[in-house]
């Protein structure tokens, strides 16, 4: 396979774009500002990148209230990243269904490329229809098999014994940050690498690589598609963790 610089110059084997298909801000539970995230990433050289803040089941962090004001700043940010650093920032949600009580019931679904508002005020799989139906590519998040995380509170068991609520997803993370979720390789799922970024440190993480054009269209249909991601973790990351100034 060759090896091909993506749009932005950073070389990645096989060409592509390289992404970010999961990251928050402090629209949820980021620590950066949306715009900070925004230009660390473009000066990571980052082809695309989709901000995915948390709605979840209590009515904080991302609501139907806010949504506009969150979707345009979005919009804001991505025209300046376009013409700044040639960076790709799409619009999304992560559809957060937490469960203290039963894990196994627990699932995060990111909707890349969203729009609109979805709530949860009718469960995680209506909230995931209502998602694919405006044309979203739902990636199955930190998708845990038997072994409980790390993190308390973090464990989501749902996608990987609940054939109903898989099924929704188009895409599974085989790994977030670091860690790898060795089932989703095992039931052949088609799979990505996100950075579930929230903080600095989670830039220099695994990725997904796209062979795609550099259109929000195209790289959410690919990600809709069965065809095959890459994944790739670009050296040289760490020393770009700390954030520069971003302007109003």
């Amino acid at each position: 396979m060759r090896c091909m610089s993506s749009s932005h110059g950073r070389r990645v084997v096989g060409g592509g774009l390289l992404c970010e298909l999961h990251a928050h801000s402090r629209w949820s539970d980021g620590d950066l500002e949306l715009a900070d995230v925004v230009e660390l990433y473009g000066r990571a050289g980052f082809d695309v990148l989709c901000i995915t803040d948390h709605v979840v089941r209590d009515g904080g962090m991302v609501t139907a209230a806010v949504h506009a004001e969150y979707l345009a700043e979005i919009r804001r940010q991505a025209e300046r990243a376009r013409r700044r650093h040639g960076l790709l920032v799409l619009p999304g949600l992560e559809l957060t269904w937490d469960d203290d009580d039963d894990v196994r019931q627990a699932a995060h679904a990111v909707a890349v490329g969203l729009d609109r508002f979805v709530g949860l005020e009718h469960g995680l799989d209506a909230a995931v229809e209502t998602a694919r139906d405006h044309g979203a590519a739902i990636i199955a998040a930190h998708p845990h098999g038997a072994r409980r995380d790390s993190i308390p509170g973090r464990t989501t068991q749902r996608w990987w014994h609940d054939p109903a609520v898989r099924s929704l997803a188009h895409r599974f993370e085989l790994i977030n940050r670091t860690q790898v979720f060795d089932w989703v390789a095992e039931a052949g799922l088609p799979a990505v690498a996100n950075g579930d970024f929230h903080q600095p440190g989670h830039l220099a993480t695994w990725k997904t690589v796209l062979p795609v054009e550099p259109d929000a269209d195209a790289v959410v249909a690919y990600l809709r598609s069965q065809a095959p991601a890459m994944i790739t973790r670009p050296a040289g990351l760490h020393v770009l963790a700390k954030p520069a100034g971003v302007a109003a």
